[in-house]
């Protein structure tokens, strides 16, 4: 099927900024990993794992005027957060959208300074059969005629388009706290509770939430379904014009110089002595260590963390495959659903109709995410059996010319989120002088991750005497 660019929903995108790509330098980023002397006589605190949850413990404890150094295993900030420049395309590792009404993002983020560059608010929907088709389900509060022509379309009934908008201002109005201590079942429950029918699940709620959860079935709590519909109905999806790691960038930038190291592998934590590294080394942690690493380093590092039981069917992993296109089929910055239940691709969208910045001039950035980890299946085959599946979606001649440009698989991109859940987050005290942030410690997102590293670093500070709350 031939698939014709269709009129823009929104104003054009203004010609792309050629800028300096995501090769951030941090002031904090010590020049090598070898040991500081001073980190053996000054009185410090530690913090090990360098994601959005550490950057933002980072970041309140520089705020407090409290001595810490970072540890990073690896060359770069921002964990799963976070950007690679391949021949000039922006690739963001993984799947990625920020949404604009995280409210511990707000206060913590220069949204200016990011160049935040809006989706549609709404999707397109994919449908297979003999005659493929797109269905577009639009905002009705922010785009109301435009949304008349999904009122008939095949994804779900009348009453469910109804049902979404009620869902929606139910979901606005109301406060975290409730939504938090709400009764809690899992988000597949939730929805048919709250009366959608199977054709709008199917078609429209569980690719798109799949997307966002990586749990196509949708066993994720419906707490953290109606907290993250709440910061859609609430806000903008976006991506930053220099990548999605420019947020860690921006956090990165903000630390003390010499207060981060790159390459520094911890693999015990001991508050008496310090956090020894895969080197030998021992960094001392007079004032405490906070633990921000994902959940199963975690686990690694602090045994006594409570753990539990592990799922089969748990695992959030992901395939994000990038493409290099000559023009875009869909010209909309909006997300591409698949809504006709077959297949291996999930979503996928046209990164530079979004944000002309992922691509160099003339070219497009292609992003098509898969849900699970595909184990055994090599890249190079998933790359083509995508192209052959999108070739049915806008015709093998539209796809014909795509260049794979990288695959990225997260095996761990989310920690487990079925009920019974704590996403209002946990208290980060773990033994004396130990603390843990992170999403796996609060909700699942980029807000959960910040919020519990800024508790961590307050709870430092309280127990230390350095800090009047």
């Amino acid at each position: 099927m031939r698939v014709h660019a269709a009129r823009l929903l929104v104003p054009a995108p203004p010609p792309p900024r050629r800028h300096a790509i995501l090769r951030f330098t941090v002031n904090a980023v010590a020049a090598s990993v070898n040991a500081n002397p001073a980190d053996a006589t000054r009185k410090q605190a530690v913090i090990v794992g360098g994601g959005l949850a550490g950057l933002a413990a980072a970041t309140h404890l520089a705020s407090l005027s409290v001595p810490f150094t970072l540890l990073e295993a690896s060359d770069l900030l921002g964990g799963r957060v976070a950007t690679d420049e391949v021949d000039g395309y922006l690739l963001d590792r993984g799947f990625q959208i920020f949404l604009t009404a995280y409210p511990e993002c707000q206060r913590l983020l220069d949204y200016p300074a990011l160049r935040l560059q809006p989706f549609f608010p709404g999707a397109l929907v994919y449908l297979g059969g003999d005659s493929p088709s797109f269905h577009m389900l639009a905002d009705p509060f922010r785009f109301p005629i435009r949304s008349l022509s999904s009122v008939f379309s095949p994804v779900g009934s009348l009453p469910d388009k109804l049902l979404v908008g009620l869902t929606r201002l139910r979901a606005a109005a109301t406060p975290d706290d409730v939504i938090l201590s709400s009764p809690e079942t899992t988000t597949a429950r939730h929805l048919e509770k709250l009366g959608f029918s199977p054709s709008i699940v199917e078609r429209f709620l569980r690719p798109f939430l799949a997307g966002i959860f990586f749990d196509p079935a949708l066993d994720t709590s419906s707490r953290l379904f109606e907290l993250v519909f709440k910061r859609l109905a609430l806000g903008d999806n976006a991506l930053p014009e220099a990548g999605i790691g420019a947020i860690a960038a921006q956090l990165a930038d903000r630390l003390p110089a010499g207060s981060v190291r790159l390459n520094a592998r911890a693999t015990t934590v001991d508050p008496s002595s310090g956090v020894t590294l895969d080197t030998g080394e021992t960094v001392s942690a007079g004032l405490g260590v906070i633990v921000a690493v994902e959940q199963p380093e975690a686990e690694k590092l602090l045994p006594q963390l409570p753990t539990r039981p592990k799922k089969a069917d748990a695992e959030r992993s992901t395939v994000c495959l990038y493409f290099s296109a000559g023009r875009a089929a869909v010209q909309e910055p909006v997300l591409l659903l698949n809504g006709s239940g077959k297949g291996i691709v999930n979503n996928m969208f046209f990164a530079t109709s979004v944000a002309p910045s992922y691509a160099p001039a003339g070219k497009v950035l292609v992003s098509v995410s898969l849900v699970g980890s595909f184990a055994g299946r090599e890249d190079a085959e998933l790359a083509g059996e995508a192209v052959r599946e999108l070739g049915g979606w806008f015709g093998p001649e539209e796809v014909a010319s795509w260049a794979h440009l990288r695959t990225y698989r997260i095996g761990f991109a989310q920690p487990d989120q079925t009920p019974p859940t704590a996403p209002a987050g946990r208290d980060p005290r773990v033994g004396d002088g130990v603390y843990v942030c992170g999403d796996h410690w609060c909700s699942a997102t980029f807000d959960g991750a910040m919020v519990s590293g800024r508790r961590a670093a307050e709870a430092l500070a309280q127990d230390k005497g350095l800090s009047s709350a």
